[in-house]
């Protein structure tokens, strides 16, 4: 059973840090379903993740593609179609405490500067921690990442 870390962004960018994230998993050899609500903000991160080589290539697609079964990094709205074992959630997605216990890891990318999102992000923490999975809460209010729970 993986655990859940919530990245309560006020610097950073869901952007920049779904890079970093992104990064970090495929480093340790998991394939990454990115979860969004939006399907033309997901659209937006598959650019931004082509555009930006210079930190390294990440090798990704946008859901609905021929290939989902096999990318690295699938970018949609659904369910994991990849055979992940990250899951990360972005732009106010959501997790369901059932897909938690297959996982490595899960990451909840949410904007500390919109209130919708930071409710959003508490009742994901109550629902996810009621339901048995160990969670991490981990803030940049500070100027960096600092482990405030979990």
């Amino acid at each position: 059973m993986g655990v859940v870390m919530f990245y309560h962004l006020t610097t950073s960018s869901a952007e920049a840090t779904a890079r970093v994230l992104l990064a970090r998993s495929l480093k340790a050899g998991w394939r990454v379903m990115l979860r969004g609500t939006d399907k033309a903000r997901l659209e937006r991160l598959d650019e931004v993740l082509w555009q930006d080589p210079a930190d390294g290539f990440l090798p990704h697609g946008l859901e609905g593609g021929p290939h989902d079964a096999q990318q690295p990094i699938l970018l949609g709205r659904g369910p994991i179609g990849n055979d992940a074992q990250a899951l990360m959630a972005v732009y106010g997605a959501t997790v369901d405490p059932a897909e938690v216990g297959g996982l490595e890891r899960v990451f909840i990318l949410f904007d500390g500067h919109d209130e919708a999102a930071v409710i959003g992000a508490r009742g994901q923490w109550k629902a996810l921690t009621g339901a048995g999975h160990a969670a991490q809460y981990w803030s940049e209010q500070s100027g960096g990442w600092e482990k405030k729970a979990g």
